[in-house]
């Protein structure tokens, strides 16, 4: 009797009858030969029909079956290392094949395809190896994200969707009806977040955040997920040994667990191997003076233009490619301008210009991957720079009461998934790293 299988344990199962069932990815047919290569959501196995080895009328319909035809097929395992599949090196030498549905015919083929064809078909490019290949990726980094903070005495709290004002500031907010008051689909849950912080000491909220940025660039999303932890009595040195702990782990995970995937994305994965810690530091001033040298030193008129930057200005992606090319791992960049940054960040004691914050930026263009600070933890400075900013005191008189009852220094930060996802993996747009973008001007499928 045959037994279920799936194809990514078909190793195991060398010499036996299995059922195997899924999709038909592709086919080729030689005289009495079918060669189907059939994909179950955990790999794909080529299934060989043998006309002899089936019923005449199994062995035409594997000859006509269209690609993307639900199916199960029975047949023996054997191992053959020029058999291709993921993982490959075996096959099924067929002994029955049953079509559970014979697909239409299939829009998307083998043919180079443009994006926005693709996009608009994005419900089923999601088949394609490649997307199958970024989709578990993404999953280990999830995965990694919550076992490594879970593992640490982290407790996952989860924060509204619906907020009644901005968590940063007022021009990139997605507003709803909320029974006939304005409410805002969340950026971040860091506010609710520093409240349980309070009451739990280490906490991390986990899920989608919204941006209505009118932004075309290849790193944004309208809608993308991002983890944040809050931490109590931790300064920014804290922060930064915890996040490059972290972040190692998240990679290190990836490398040992998706060589396959990473293969088939043609991902050169050298330089993920050497993020190990600890990752180089430098201050935003230091990063300023080096760019501003390196537009000066540079004969190409296109960078010179883009790597023009004043201190206190904040970076653009031109910037924070530039200084992350400069290390062989991720940088910590720390102290930002108070103006370039959020008000709820803690000025430096020595310097009140700047903020005791860091962003990470990753190598090879990547840019940000984190960003985060110690927090204001005095009521009445909290109070001050709320007023400063022109934002409604009354709508954050709850997060300056936080400050009134127990306030210590503490300190968090937000690490966006897709991000990760389309660094880890060498992708040029963040568009493949979530199943279904939300973009500028793409809200469907």
């Amino acid at each position: 009797m045959a037994t279920p299988m799936l194809i990514q344990d078909i190793a195991r199962y060398e010499g036996q009858q299995v059922t195997v069932k899924g999709w038909l990815y592709n086919k080729t047919h030689k005289g009495k030969l079918v060669f189907m290569q059939v994909r179950d959501g955990s790999g794909i196995a080529q299934c060989v029909v043998f006309l002899n080895d089936v019923p005449p009328e199994q062995f035409e319909t594997a000859k006509t079956l269209p690609q993307e035809s639900s199916l199960i097929v029975t047949g023996s395992v054997r191992k053959d290392s020029r058999a291709p599949g993921l993982p490959g090196g075996y096959e099924i030498s067929v002994s029955s094949l049953e079509v559970i549905q014979a697909a239409e015919e299939y829009p998307i083929t083998p043919k180079e395809h443009g994006v926005e064809f693709l996009m608009d078909n994005r419900h089923l490019w999601l088949r394609s190896s490649r997307q199958w290949a970024i989709m578990r990726v993404r999953a280990t980094i999830i995965r990694a994200i919550r076992d490594w903070l879970d593992d640490h005495g982290y407790l996952l709290v989860d924060t509204p969707i619906l907020t009644p004002t901005a968590g940063e500031n007022t021009t990139s907010l997605f507003s709803v009806d909320y029974f006939g008051e304005p409410a805002y689909l969340a950026q971040t849950g860091q506010l609710y977040n520093e409240a349980n912080m309070a009451a739990h000491g280490k906490v991390y909220c986990f899920g989608p955040t919204f941006r209505a940025e009118k932004s075309k660039t290849r790193r944004h999303l309208m809608e993308f997920w991002m983890v944040e932890p809050e931490m109590a009595f931790f300064s920014l040195d804290d922060l930064i040994a915890m996040e490059q702990e972290f972040v190692t782990y998240i990679v290190q995970t990836v490398l040992a667990k998706h060589g396959q995937e990473l293969a088939i994305l043609e991902r050169d994965t050298t330089r993920l191997q050497n993020v190990t810690p600890p990752f180089p530091r430098i201050t935003y001033t230091e990063a300023v003076e080096r760019l501003q040298k390196l537009a000066a030193e540079t004969t190409d008129p296109e960078l010179r233009e883009n790597l023009k930057i004043e201190w206190g200005e904040d970076f653009g992606a031109p910037h924070e490619t530039a200084i992350a090319e400069m290390f062989d791992k991720p940088v910590f960049v720390t102290h930002y301008p108070v103006e370039a940054k959020a008000f709820y960040m803690e000025p430096n004691r020595d310097n009140p210009r700047v903020v005791n914050c860091t962003d990470l930026l990753a190598p090879e263009g990547y840019g940000e991957i984190t960003g985060g600070s110690e927090r204001i933890f005095d009521p009445d400075l909290l109070a001050q720079r709320v007023k400063t900013m022109g934002i409604s005191e009354e709508a954050y008189r709850w997060y300056i009461d936080l400050r009134r009852y127990g306030s210590v220094p503490h300190a968090g930060f937000g690490l966006g998934v897709e991000r990760v996802v389309a660094w880890i993996c060498g992708l040029p747009h963040i568009r493949e790293t979530i199943p279904y973008p939300r973009m500028l001007n793409r809200k469907y499928p």
